[in-house]
């Protein structure tokens, strides 16, 4: 399973991308297949988007969650980014190449060349929401 997260945050006045990277950066990694990309909103240059994709596991989300909240202690944001943050979290169910000119013959969902098995998508969105729901409900 590959875990998405996208997350919105509005750097300060007088902020840059790069004094954002320099606080968000990690110290320590996540100890799974992870790439994060970091895109600038071209109507608000001031929206830092980061996306993050994590092939991991339903029962490592937790782990990968702890390591984030101790990086995010032992380097707070608060000195750059405004309080108001956007997350959205998902799995996912597809890899689409639209590059070739011309017409394209419709396919199965895969992932990494592997049909999506759409059952399991499912539970894992299940269990995926019952986590987020404890996480607000612990507030963080």
């Amino acid at each position: 399973m590959i875990q998405v997260a996208i997350i919105k945050r509005r750097l300060r006045e007088g902020k840059t991308y790069e004094d954002f990277r320099k606080a968000w950066y990690h110290t320590v990694g996540f100890d799974t297949a992870n790439k994060m990309l970091s895109v600038i909103n071209v109507a608000d240059p001031r929206e830092i988007i980061v996306i993050g994709l994590n092939e991991t596991t339903i029962e490592q989300v937790r782990k990968l969650i702890a390591i984030d909240i101790k990086e995010r202690k032992a380097n707070p944001l608060d000195e750059v980014i405004e309080p108001d943050i956007g997350r959205t979290f998902g799995i996912l169910v597809a890899e689409d190449d639209f590059s070739a000119a011309g017409a394209l013959e419709h396919k199965p969902p895969t992932v990494n060349g592997k049909e999506t098995d759409m059952a399991e998508v499912e539970k894992n969105l299940e269990e995926g929401a019952r986590i987020l729901a404890e996480l607000r409900a612990m507030g963080k």
